[in-house]
């Protein structure tokens, strides 16, 4: 997955993608062992932050995204590209790279 450090104001994902601000990743492991960062999991949760006008279907039409900003979800582990804006991290991926919506 390739890694984008931007200074842009915001990004406006295109066609069936979305943006995904990732969660933080754990610091310690259930028995309390500090992880250093070498050793700590890439996340793969993250909240919808932006999402594209859907997917382009054969006929023309639009087809509308299942997700909307706001909602939690689980994305597969190496699938899109990694934005940087400001301090925040970002995932920019393909609907289909969703695997599931978190309650």
């Amino acid at each position: 997955m390739a890694a984008v450090t931007l200074s842009a104001s915001g990004v406006t994902p295109l066609g069936d993608r979305v943006l995904i601000k990732v969660s933080a990743s754990e610091e310690t492991t259930a028995g309390g062992i500090l992880l250093p960062d070498t050793a700590r999991e890439k996340p793969q949760v993250g909240e919808i932050t932006a999402v594209g006008p859907g997917k382009r279907n054969d006929d023309g039409t639009r087809q509308a995204p299942e997700i909307k900003v706001g909602d939690k979800v689980l994305y597969s582990k190496y699938a899109g590209t990694e934005i940087k804006l400001g301090t925040d991290e970002y995932v920019l991926l393909s609907e289909k790279d969703i695997l599931a919506a978190l309650a």
